[in-house]
């Protein structure tokens, strides 16, 4: 169990009148409207540390706090392997299943709680996230510099990305599963990406072609009568980019429980537990494989690689 957390939202001129039920149920659909109202009539939400009621009427301004009761969180793969360390980053390989920051039910079985586990005087905060099933190398600030100057060397290469000759100093290629494609040797995936509804969420990202630009550079590495090894990367940081973009194309990722061809969210019906796909929901084969930038500090180049798990280093053959 852990310790429980607080959620706070504060009341938008938009949001003012609503009562306090209509508010939670209808911004935080990942619940039930009897199980918000079973949340406020137990005390649970509060303004100025009173509890309300379901039909109290919010005004503009008010900060309302939810506190969540300790629960027992997914299982989740908590080591983390360090590849670099000094003063100023520090580059590691996340595991498949391993969230980076909380939401979805984790709260402590998340990559930022080790790191302050591991880091209590000055944790290393992540400058870039990878996916809850996405493995492979990631980069964490560790120093005021460090993450001002990645921070900004993110934006500037999404902001340059429309010109494969700009300049982009951090460079993050990937490795994915795909079923059979006829994709060609080397091909560059441009749909944008943008927030599509979602019943759970509210929203989740995927194909629009009204959303930011994204731009994902590919090559094939092998193919086989049912697999496609393919290699990316990725000029801009959209969410789930390569999984949106691949599946956009025709080709979603092998086991992507989300994503189907189009690049938008499948459409099923609720498991028996009543769930819906969402974005953190893991199954699919992607690895972050190498990752290029030059020291925040010194400017030197530095390269980091993890090697792909096997089903991602050899395409698998119809038997395996």
């Amino acid at each position: 169990m852990n310790q429980g957390w607080v959620y706070t939202d504060r009341i938008t001129k938009t949001d003012a009148g609503l009562s306090v039920l209509d508010f939670y149920a209808s911004h935080y659909r990942h619940s039930s409207r009897a199980e918000w109202r079973d949340r406020i009539l137990s005390g649970q939400i509060r303004h100025n540390g009173i509890s309300l009621a379901p039909d109290d009427r919010l005004q503009s301004g008010e900060t309302l706090t939810y506190h969540r009761p300790p629960w027992e969180e997914p299982d989740a793969p908590l080591g983390f392997e360090v590849l670099y360390e000094d003063d100023d980053l520090m580059a590691i390989a996340k595991p498949s299943g391993l969230p980076v920051l909380p939401g979805g039910g984790f709260l402590t079985h998340t990559l930022l709680h080790q790191l302050r586990l591991c880091y209590p005087e000055n944790p290393p905060i992540p400058v870039h996230r990878l996916g809850r099933g996405t493995s492979g190398v990631m980069v964490l600030g560790r120093s005021p510099l460090a993450r001002s100057v990645l921070s900004r060397q993110l934006r500037e290469s999404t902001a340059t990305a429309h010109d494969p000759l700009a300049p982009h100093p951090i460079r993050k290629t990937y490795r994915a599963l795909i079923g059979a494609s006829d994709l060609p040797d080397v091909f560059t995936l441009t749909t944008p990406i943008g927030k599509i509804d979602h019943p759970v969420l509210g929203y989740v990202y995927g194909a629009r072609a009204d959303g930011l630009p994204a731009y994902s550079d590919g090559r094939v590495l092998q193919r086989s009568p049912e697999f496609t090894l393919v290699e990316v990367t990725i000029r801009t940081g959209r969410p789930h980019q390569i999984r949106i973009h691949l599946a956009a194309a025709g080709f979603p990722l092998v086991g992507d429980p989300l994503y189907g061809v189009g690049g938008l969210p499948l459409r099923v019906d609720p498991a028996e537990e009543g769930g819906l796909p969402v974005p953190g929901d893991v199954g699919y084969h992607l690895h972050a494989y190498r990752l290029e930038l030059p020291h925040p500090r010194t400017q030197k180049a530095l390269e980091f690689v993890y090697e792909a798990p096997k089903i991602l280093a050899t395409a698998p053959s119809p038997q395996d």
